[in-house]
């Protein structure tokens, strides 16, 4: 059908006129229920669906000797959410060489330390083009947080008979403690750059049976945290081995960590958050938005009735939906900006349904049935939705490439959102409506529809004959009127052929 046609000729007594008349069979009837049982069916099937997705989402259970812990307490929060300690890093030299890509090689060496001390959750992101932030949620030992990443070092292994730097952190990829079944103790292992390891089998060849020294070196002040002996050249990575213990040499592979950063950094300030406050704020924002999802349920369904309460079923199936990939998507940690991300998507899930549902309504109003209102309400609808998304889309992506902390986590939980919702306003909601309207196609109450004044005689469902004879014969006149000027300027572009061939072979056009 063509959208821009006009209903406004179509006369009830027409109508009536155009079905004496004999029009097409399936319009002589008001329009029952089709596939009545089938419907029924579709529509229990989606209640199931959306009561199981509730039970996984919110209900803890278990199963013989497993525990499932439902999705919705499995999304990662952030530290204002769950408490924790935050620390913010301030480059001290930003005038070195390729200073962009050392920051970066530091956030990820600071990350790596943090991830191989089991604290998975926590995050380091830039903060502008000289800072580090560092967030740990969920820390019961603040002090131990501080002491594992302390304040960022330069490290160094000094010849003591010369004192030649023979390496220093850039030269060391990796320190860990290890057990060492051969010395019956403790142990840490160092894995080194090859550059490293030449400079070092150069230096412990020359040196063997000398000490040197590891040196720690923080805001200008230098501390020898081990003296081992060269027992042989060493060519490739090394084991410092001695009477460690296991917390000794883990902390010896800590300290030498701390000073295999890019660039030296200087810690500008931390502070630790109550997980206390952390839950009042969770509780509070988890409140704010079940209201507010109650109110906008309510209004659709006053407003739109059987069209609010299918778009609340689809909204259900949103919300179920959007938790369970909060949870899986590994890069998701709910915080309060995400918080309001959710519940922007939310308005803006409600926003399609509203603009589709309006469309509804006027194309109802101008002579349309109920099931040809809802066809094409969704269908002149679609690109204005997709363009409001569209844009919120860009804008997303921009905070997520460019924002920092807790910016990037409102973008995130949005972007997520607004996908989801395309998907739910354009699908979801769009079969649920379609099979409230298989069931009842003929009491536009039901729906809260209201015809115009013009076509106030017209029945809910027996008015396609008519309207559908009225925009097939407009439709089908300018078709022909289309191919009229087709076949007009086809003629005028060969008679303009034929004249400049004419005129190219020196005759009279």
């Amino acid at each position: 059908m063509e959208e821009n046609t006009s209903l406004t000729e179509v006369k009830a007594g027409e109508v009536e006129a155009t079905k004496k008349a004999g029009g097409p069979a399936e319009y002589k009837k008001p329009h029952k229920a089709v596939k009545k049982k089938s419907t029924i069916a579709k529509l229990v099937l989606i209640g199931i669906v959306l009561v199981l997705g509730v039970i996984f989402a919110f209900v803890p259970m278990q199963f013989g000797f497993t525990n499932y812990n439902p999705f919705a307490q499995s999304i990662s929060l952030g530290l204002d959410l769950k408490g924790g300690i935050y620390a913010v890093y301030q480059a001290t030299n930003t005038d070195t060489e390729n200073f962009d890509s050392k920051m970066e090689g530091t956030r990820s060496s600071l990350e790596s330390l943090l991830v191989s001390k089991g604290y998975t959750e926590a995050t380091v992101v830039r903060e502008g083009e000289s800072r580090i932030r560092v967030e740990v949620p969920d820390v019961e030992d603040t002090s131990e947080i501080l002491s594992i990443i302390g304040e960022p070092a330069e490290v160094s292994f000094v010849l003591d008979e010369t004192s030649e730097t023979v390496i220093t952190g850039d030269d060391v990829v990796r320190a860990s403690s290890f057990f060492d079944s051969s010395s019956g103790g403790y142990a840490v292992s160092l894995e080194l750059t090859p550059d490293g390891q030449d400079k070092f089998f150069k230096a412990t060849s020359e040196h063997v049976n000398e000490t040197m020294s590891i040196i720690v070196t923080i805001g200008g002040e230098s501390t020898t945290i081990s003296s081992p002996t060269i027992n042989s050249a060493i060519s490739g990575n090394a084991i410092i081995s001695g009477n460690f213990t296991e917390e000794s040499a883990t902390k010896l592979a800590d300290q030498i960590m701390s000073g295999t950063f890019d660039v030296a950094l200087e810690l500008k300030e931390s502070e630790t958050i109550s997980a206390t406050l952390g839950e009042d704020a969770l509780y509070y924002g988890v409140l704010a938005g079940i209201i507010g999802f109650i109110l906008v349920i309510l209004f659709m369904c006053l407003v739109y009735r059987m069209l609010g309460v299918g778009a609340s079923l689809s909204l259900f199936l949103y919300v179920v939906i959007y938790l369970f990939f909060l949870a899986v998507l590994p890069w998701v940690q709910l915080t309060l900006p995400g918080i309001a991300g959710i519940l922007l998507s939310i308005g803006m899930a409600v926003d399609a349904n509203v603009i589709i549902f309006e469309r509804i309504k006027d194309e109802y109003r101008n002579g349309k049935s109920i099931l040809a209102s809802y066809h094409a309400g969704f269908k002149k609808a679609l690109f204005a939705i997709l363009d409001s998304n569209v844009t919120t889309i860009i804008a997303c992506v921009l905070l997520l490439l460019l924002g920092t902390g807790s910016v990037k986590g409102f973008a995130l939980t949005l972007l997520v959102g607004v996908l989801i919702s395309l998907f739910s306003s354009l699908v979801i909601s769009r079969g649920v409506i379609k099979y409230f309207i298989n069931l009842n196609s003929y009491d536009a109450k039901l729906y809260n529809l209201k015809r115009g004044k013009q076509f106030a005689g017209l029945s809910a469902d027996a008015t396609d004959a008519a309207v559908q004879e009225v925009m097939d014969k407009e439709a089908e006149e300018k078709r022909l009127a289309k191919e009229e000027k087709k076949k007009m300027k086809e003629l005028e572009k060969s008679a303009g052929k034929a004249r400049r061939a004419q005129e190219s072979e020196g005759g009279e056009a």
